[in-house]
């Protein structure tokens, strides 16, 4: 994931992103409403399926799978596209499935993603459908995510005959990360070629956010999400008898000097108008209350959503690593691996996709967030091809706070699901309707999609 190539797709897309969507999004005009007659059929569906789709969510809550593994989910995912007529391809990336609905009428290809993976979480939630998979949970709204998709495909399944190309569902496994050792993820299903045969102009996605009530979307224009990397750091020390440190190089110490440091690139070496964090997670150290430790192993994540920041944050955090061991006479290991790239949501793209939230949900319900330092690895979509996605309110009205994403008690409220349905189905409806009212449809530039 995060390799040269997928970044220097990113920073090419970001650089002729005008220039792109100016050939798929008819020089950024806005998009138009659907017909009455279409929303109130949209609005029907949506209600007549609402208690099956709930009844899907809480199924795959209560039956989570971590990453790669999702195979009764997605077997779950393939029967229910299959029912519904659509186009239907599994094992994509390990565990993924694709639905592909054809449109009656010609036109493009734009896509939804979903992702599945659960998270290693015993819930805490006392609720009937609670997880019956011990210390697995989904904590991050993926079932969410998964039974709004399929929503979306059983609405607009039935109105084949108004769809000006087709649309493509994406459901994604690994998306919290892939088994160690293993592939997994966005990163996997485009080398796969999931965004191929058709060509994908354009993909959309939600996460569930417990920060918005229910009725409300959030959206980002730029960056929405931080980029996401993993440092591993052992310090090498001597060990001795507790009671004569000065016989030992104490690597907890040492380690305890270089933590409180590395808060400094955030403070004193950075620019402080660029968001970045450094976060050690984890660290192991020691055996015996009465001996000097030998070893520490500490491990962590950076946040940021500047490139340049990005990559000049592990050498100024090897240089403190290097120095405050040496002034001790001990030796270390750094280890630095970038993992997601930031989520971001073109600018133009945003002005062109805007207006359908507007008119689907109410101005007054769309509103824009900062960006925010979790991470999503959508990210790689975005940096494939145009890229929208928004955030979903499932905080309960009236409610001051809800339990956060990878709480053990997290609980979206189902009363969102319908919202989401409805959103996905104006974005794709409009889109493909914009694109299909052109007289051709210009293939991207390949140099900046390949």
């Amino acid at each position: 994931m995060g390799s040269v190539k997928n970044k220097g797709d990113g920073i090419l897309l970001r650089l002729l992103g005008p220039l792109l969507i100016f050939l798929l999004f008819s020089s950024y005009l806005p998009l138009q409403a659907l017909d009455q007659k279409l929303s109130q059929k949209i609005d029907q569906e949506i209600e007549k399926n609402r208690a099956e789709i709930i009844k899907i969510r809480r199924f795959i809550h209560m039956n989570p799978e971590l990453g790669n593994r999702e195979f009764e989910t997605a077997k779950l995912v393939a029967n229910k596209l299959t029912s519904l007529g659509l186009e239907v391809r599994t094992g994509i990336a390990k565990t993924g499935v694709v639905g592909l609905l054809r449109g009656a009428l010609p036109g493009p290809t734009v896509a939804i993603r979903a992702d599945m993976d659960a998270l290693p979480i015993q819930e805490q939630n006392t609720f009937p459908y609670r997880s019956l998979n011990p210390g697995v949970m989904h904590a991050c709204g993926h079932d969410m995510h998964t039974a709004i998709a399929l929503g979306t495909a059983m609405v607009l399944s039935t109105i084949k005959d108004k769809i000006r190309g087709n649309i493509e569902f994406i459901f994604q496994p690994a998306e919290e990360g892939a088994p160690a050792g293993e592939e997994g993820g966005a990163a996997l299903m485009i080398k796969e070629g999931v965004l191929d045969n058709p060509s994908v102009r354009a993909i959309f996605a939600l996460h569930v956010w417990p920060d918005l009530d229910v009725g409300k979307v959030g959206y980002a224009s730029g960056y929405l999400m931080a980029s996401s990397d993993n440092f591993s750091i052992t310090i090498k020390g001597k060990s001795a008898h507790g009671a004569q440190p000065q016989e030992g190089i104490d690597a907890i110490v040492i380690s305890a000097e270089i933590i409180n440091s590395l808060q400094t690139i955030v403070s004193r070496s950075i620019d402080p108008t660029e968001p970045l964090v450094i976060t050690v997670g984890k660290i192991q150290g020691g055996n015996r209350v009465n001996i000097i430790a030998d070893r520490v192993t500490m491990e962590g994540t950076v946040r940021t959503l500047n490139e340049e920041v990005r990559n000049e944050t592990p050498i100024l955090m090897e240089n403190i690593v290097r120095g405050i061991t040496q002034s001790y006479e001990a030796s270390y290991n750094f280890d630095y691996q970038k993992q997601l790239p930031a989520l971001y949501n073109h600018p133009e793209f945003v002005q062109v996709v805007l207006p359908a939230l507007k008119s689907c949900l109410g101005e007054e319900n769309v509103v824009q967030v900062k960006p925010q330092m979790v991470s999503e690895d959508f990210a790689f979509f975005a940096e494939k091809i145009p890229a929208f996605m928004f955030l979903l309110g499932v905080r309960p009205p009236g409610q001051v706070s809800a339990a956060p994403l990878h709480s053990p008690n997290f609980n979206p409220d189902e009363k969102a699901i319908p919202i989401g349905i409805k959103a996905f189905c104006y974005l794709v409806l409009n889109a493909l309707d914009q694109q299909a009212s052109l007289k051709t449809h210009p293939e991207p530039p390949s140099s900046i999609i390949k």
